[in-house]
């Protein structure tokens, strides 16, 4: 049985501002729904491997080898740096093609995948997180993990959909103004960047 306490916690958790978060937004203003809802389907789907991971207990490799950790943690580093150096070079008057953006929703789910799957602190807060949950008499902990796993995947999407939905309302005025587009352009690529800096920063524990 899932635990109301499971549901609450995972739900302030995933309603608190990330990277996933931040990078769902970002592709609702430009891109419009169908954008952030693939941003959305990819930053959920990027969380599989870590979920897989750690149940298999492949966190435990990056918690005791800081090699393995450290290589994790810097291709992640130079991903959100891309990103910002991205979004920082297409800063400008943003024109919104609809079949342009057909094209590129795969992109926007893939790059959306890259932001989770390379961030090697969340394989290590499912090994955290969801062992809390699990019952002491429970006849199968690894069922009941996937089972976890899988209502947090759940809430995720829909919590970063909602997201989208709320920052298509006000992207009307956006696209219609040079000057605010640019500027939140550049609010996202400084985002990206400081959220780079803060993986960079971050110590193995």
């Amino acid at each position: 049985m899932i635990s109301s306490e499971f549901l609450m916690t995972s739900l302030v958790l995933v309603l608190m501002p990330g990277t996933g978060v931040l990078y769902t937004i970002s592709a609702s203003l430009f891109g419009g729904k169908k954008s952030s809802l693939f941003a959305a389907l990819g930053c959920t789907i990027g969380i599989v491997p870590s979920l897989i991971a750690s149940i298999l207990g492949l966190a435990v490799v990056l918690n005791t080898s800081a090699q393995a950790f450290q290589i994790m943690k810097f291709v992640g580093v130079a991903y959100l740096l891309y990103l910002a150096w991205s979004m920082l070079k297409s800063t400008g008057a943003l024109i919104i093609k609809e079949n342009g953006v057909q094209k590129s929703l795969y992109q926007v789910a893939f790059k959306g995948f890259l932001i989770n799957i390379l961030n090697p602190k969340l394989t290590a807060f499912f090994l955290a997180f969801l062992p809390q949950f699990i019952p002491n008499n429970a006849l199968n902990p690894t069922v009941n993990m996937l089972l976890l796993g899988s209502i947090f995947m759940l809430m995720t999407f829909l919590v970063f959909i909602l997201y989208g939905i709320l920052a298509t309302r006000v992207r009307h005025y956006i696209i219609h103004s040079e000057k605010i587009s640019t500027m939140l352009q550049r609010i996202f690529a400084g985002s990206f960047a400081l959220l780079g800096l803060k993986l960079a920063l971050t110590e193995q524990k």
